[in-house]
């Protein structure tokens, strides 16, 4: 209500101090200076109570029972942070496990799609967080069928005031999601108006990001009112603009100690050579005994016109030494003669260095970051009906346009090899697979997210009421470019039959026939004819619209006062409708895009219902080391129609030692009902290759249980190839789980210490968490079915065997796989522990005041269990799950200026542990690969000033001392260049000056 705007202004100011709900130092003392500018009758307002995140219940909201985290928008400013998501990653409950950013969407299929951020706490998982905005759902946002979580970029950064984090579980008051904690955003609210320019530029350019917004809000008698509306621009950054995501060298060593490197050269250039996705004429030989450390290698092209030598002058397989020698010395015994122009590479060690992908132009222009467009608006009011009853209602819509280009192989896999001599030119005993390159692999994703919001609050006597009612609709399209695969199997047929096009129309495209060479060195390089690209290309769009409406209302207030107080409730019920379809484009659906996965239309509904209670009860007070104790009580009973009910609980006590210190605890239950994806998710098909299969040369396997199953599944033991299969890879097909999944349950449980300083100078708190996910719903992966098929002890009756289908060779002896089809089960279990630590100082001296605080978790277990008979496997210390992360941001204010320095720290991560070594062969060599991130720090300075009392100026440096990623091996782990992916705590921007500038009226 509007009476209230004073006492809502003075929390906000004290909560802005940074120091958390639990480590208000000093904060008593902000909140009396303010006050003491007030009348009498303000002054009596500051007794009024507040409701904070983590209960329903209003207090003054300085004593919180469980660990609130405050995020203030003034870190993005003095660190030159651009979106919602860099903010959030600000907090050691997200930076210490990979999180979902934009630049992971290039090249792989991400939950929300192309472009999309979520945060995940505690390395749980992003739709076990609950994110509110002003203490109300957010619904989701994103493109595809997984769409389930906020999708950061959504809100933008201009509209924020603060975030709220509660660190622990809160299922027994918000409901299904709440499983890791809750973020709740606050929006600006007040008087007066402002514009805003910000930007950041790398010192090497790429990546640049440019935000303009403008906002102003005004108050009358009965009300306020505020709008704001922002335009955010990220010009995207590809490979070229950074040399650590240049190359991908294979960066093997022979001496690790020394740094002797185990890499070819690449004799065109004289550096290590790049071993990029390549393409040309793929050799293989058919039944011939190679000597040791050969191989057939690949026919290229040679586009540059580099001295190479003549392909049938090679024998590589000539040793006098070596009792399996092939031919003589100077002869290739597999090759008679070649088209001039072609060369062998990748046959030894030596030629490896000149196989080609690496230096390609297409590879060069691949996206990292993806270019995009943000443009929102947001509104807000509130209105006074009566003196006890007032109306509020907020607005945002947001648009986003997301753009990314990449690069792909595509071949004839659908057919396989074919005899060299079928190749103009060509005379030779081998065979070969032609490999083309394009960048033909684009997409354009738009998001249209609204969210209305109208409600009532009010007061009776003492009792404070609200209702309200939300409704989110998230509305994307996604556009791709694709391979048709119609095409390529007419293309493949034509090929290996020798045939040329006779008015031939593919059957679902309806493209007529183009004679497409196969052997053209220039469309293997990537430069077709527009026929060939009009024939082989296409281009599909798909359209996602996700709908969620809620319905809340709770009533808060003192029921009696007790001996140490008031007893204190909450009650309220609560409705929620979800409702999604996802329609991937018509190329998708009918399994017409070569080479990516198909999938059907993922349309479902679900409804919730609840009703909730909290109580807050004073126990004791005034006694010798209890100045105060008080417990918390909460309880929710939650029915969702797609599964059933359940109920949760949450027990907290809240003890005032004396001296300072204050012990915090707290036990609760948690759910999370299937996301609608896990419900509904249709037909997303994969592939895996012929040699996951277990029964694959089984009469050798380590597990007898493997042995036994194999054989009792009628397959040969002189099943040991795939040679003359019809494909070297099978399907596999992921769907949804309705009908069969429940809901995760879990158990939070926490305990904290805290101390703060009598003259409000120094607070600190040491807080331990414990959460433990039973009934986890996971995807389980086609791998994963095989391995428990023909490694159950009741193989007869093991249902994971229904999942798969083979061949039952009659066909030449053909056992392969056809189809295994996984999907979501609840199957898993996982558990997290770990501790938060807060310091926080401030004072003032003779230069200025001064304020320090450090941040920092260290996490004790992440670990995981997808099945039962499963070892538990802890992540903990792997690449992108660091151990212990932290931040120290420092502040000194002088006369008119501020001075920041942001430090953010990374404990060394490594997966030498997952494999259980760090070497492996190159070329039958013993070479060692790197694995590992040594402790990564990054600095940001900024200064801030005012002139004139309303142009405010912010300018800076992030990552000062332009601490670049980590080089790691791409045999260990998933790259670009040499630069890890899936370590969200690297900065792949570099050094970058940033400014802000606003003016206030």
């Amino acid at each position: 209500m509007a009476k209230q705007s004073f006492l809502s202004n003075s929390i906000r100011a004290i909560m802005m101090a940074g120091f958390g709900s639990a480590l208000l130092a000093g904060a008593p003392a902000m909140a009396q200076d303010q006050s003491n500018e007030s009348e009498d009758g303000e002054q009596a307002k500051a007794a009024e109570k507040i409701q904070v995140t983590g209960s329903r219940i209003r207090t003054d909201g300085l004593d919180s029972p469980t660990p609130v985290e405050i995020i203030t928008t003034e870190i993005a400013t003095d660190q030159g942070l651009n979106t919602l998501g860099e903010l959030l990653r600000t907090s050691t409950v997200a930076s210490g496990s990979d999180q979902l950013i934009s630049a992971y969407s290039v090249g792989y299929v991400t939950n929300g799609g192309s472009g999309a951020e979520s945060i995940s706490m505690r390395g749980l998982g992003a739709s076990r967080t609950l994110v509110l905005l002003n203490g109300r759902r957010a619904g989701p946002a994103g493109t595809r069928g997984t769409v389930s979580a906020f999708d950061m970029n959504a809100l933008p950064i201009s509209i924020i005031e603060r975030v709220e984090i509660l660190k622990d579980g809160a299922s027994s008051l918000y409901g299904s999601d709440a499983v890791a904690g809750v973020i709740n955003i606050i929006t600006k609210k007040g008087e007066g108006g402002e514009v805003n320019f910000s930007g950041l530029a790398p010192f090497e350019g790429g990546g640049e990001t440019y935000r303009l917004n403008a906002t102003y809000g005004d108050s009358f008698d009965r009300g306020s009112w505020r709008v704001v509306a922002d335009h955010n621009v990220n010009t995207g950054l590809i490979r070229a603009d950074r040399d650590y995501f240049d190359c991908s060298t294979r960066y093997l060593f022979s001496n690790i100690v020394t740094g002797e490197r185990a890499d070819p050269i690449d004799p065109r250039t004289g550096e290590y050579h790049c071993n990029e996705s390549g393409f040309g004429l793929f050799h293989a030989y058919s039944g011939v005994g190679l000597p040791a450390n050969t191989s057939a290698g690949r026919f290229q092209y040679n586009y540059g016109g580099y001295d190479v030598a003549d392909p049938t002058t090679i024998n590589p397989y000539y040793n006098p030494a070596d009792p399996r020698s092939i031919g003589v010395e100077g002869v290739n015994p597999f090759l008679r003669a070649a088209p001039d122009g072609w060369y062998w590479a990748g046959y030894d060690a030596e030629s490896d260095g000149l196989l080609d992908g690496g230096g390609h132009p297409f590879r060069l222009q691949q996206t990292m970051v993806p270019e995009t467009t943000v443009s929102s608006v947001f509104l807000q009011g509130d209105y006074d009906l009566t003196d006890t009853i007032s109306a509020y209602g907020e607005l945002l819509h947001s648009r986003r346009t997301t753009k990314s280009e990449s690069a792909r192989q595509f071949w004839t896999a659908d057919y396989g090899y074919i005899s060299i001599n079928a190749v103009d030119g060509f005379d030779g005993d081998g065979f070969v697979m032609p490999v083309h390159y394009t960048n033909h692999y684009g997409n354009k994703t738009t998001i249209d997210y609204s969210r209305a919001v109208v409600g009532l609050e009010g007061a009776i006597g003492f009792w404070n009421w609200d209702v309200s009612y939300q409704r989110s609709h998230n509305s994307g399209t996604y556009a791709q470019d694709i391979i048709l695969r119609d095409s390529m199997l007419l293309s493949q047929e034509l090929l290996f039959t020798g045939a040329t096009c006779n008015g031939e129309v593919t059957p679902i495209s309806g493209k007529a026939c183009h004679d497409y060479d196969w052997f053209d060195p220039q469309n293997m390089y990537g430069n077709p004819s527009q026929a060939a690209r009009d024939f082989l290309f296409g281009y599909d769009k798909g359209k996602t619209t996700y709908k969620q409406d809620t319905l809340d209302a709770y009533i808060t207030g003192d029921l009696f006062d007790l001996p140490a107080g008031a007893l204190s409730t909450a009650a309220g019920i609560y409705w929620q409708r979800d409702e999604i379809n996802d329609v991937p484009g018509e190329n998708t659906r009918n399994g017409n895009s070569w080479g990516l996965s198909s999938a059907g239309i993922t349309a479902g509904k679900a409804t919730t219902k609840a009703v909730y209670a909290e109580f807050q009860v004073p126990v004791l007070r005034d006694l010798p080391f209890v100045e105060s104790l008080d417990l918390t009580a909460s309880g929710r009973w939650t029915d969702v129609d797609a599964y059933g009910d359940d109920t949760t609980y949450k027990l907290s006590a809240n003890w005032s030692i004396g001296e300072g210190f204050r012990v915090r605890a707290s036990r609760g239950t948690s759910f999370r009902a299937p996301a609608l994806f896990e419900l509904y998710l249709e037909g997303q098909t994969g592939f895996l290759g012929q040699t996951n299969d277990p029964c694959l040369d089984y009469v050798n396997a380590t597990n007898p249980l493997v042995r036994e199953n194999c054989a009792a599944a009628g397959i040969p033991e002189s099943y040991t190839d795939t040679v003359g299969t019809g494909s070297s890879s099978f399907t596999t097909i992921t769907g949804g789980g309705a009908g069969v999944l429940q809901a995760e349950t879990s158990v939070s449980e926490g305990i904290g210490l805290v101390y703060e300083s009598a003259e409000g100078t120094f607070a600190a708190s040491v807080d331990y968490y414990d959460v433990v996910i039973s009934n986890q719903i996971s995807s389980v992966s086609g791998a994963a079915v095989l391995n428990q098929c023909y490694t159950s002890t009741d193989f007869a009756n093991e249902p994971f065997c229904n999942q798969i289908d083979r061949k039952d060779g009659t066909a030449d002896g053909d056992w392969s796989i056809q189809e295994v089809r996984g999907g979501y089960l609840n199957t898993a279990q996982q558990t997290v522990r770990g501790f938060d630590f807060v310091v926080t100082y401030q004072d003032s001296f003779d230069f200025g005041d001064l304020r320090v605080k450090l941040d920092h978790t260290h996490q004790v277990e992440r670990s995981f269990q997808q099945f039962v008979t499963d070892t538990p496997e802890d992540s903990l210390g792997w690449i992108g799950n660091p151990k212990s992360i932290g931040t120290l941001n420092t502040t000194l204010t002088r006369d008119e200026w501020s001075f920041n320095w942001n430090m953010a720290y990374y404990d060394r991560t490594e997966d030498y542990s997952y494999y259980g070594t760090d070497s492996t062969t190159l070329r039958g060599e013993d070479v060692r690969f790197v694995a590992h991130i040594p402790t990564y720090v990054l600095h940001s300075i900024s200064a801030n000033t005012t002139f004139n009392d309303n142009i405010d100026v912010t300018f800076g440096i992030g990552n000062l001392f332009d601490k670049q990623p980590p080089s790691v091996s791409p045999a260990a782990a998933a790259v670009v260049g040499n630069t890890p992916l899936f370590a969200s705590q690297m900065d792949y921007l570099g050094r970058r000056a940033f400014f802000n500038i606003s003016y206030q009226f």
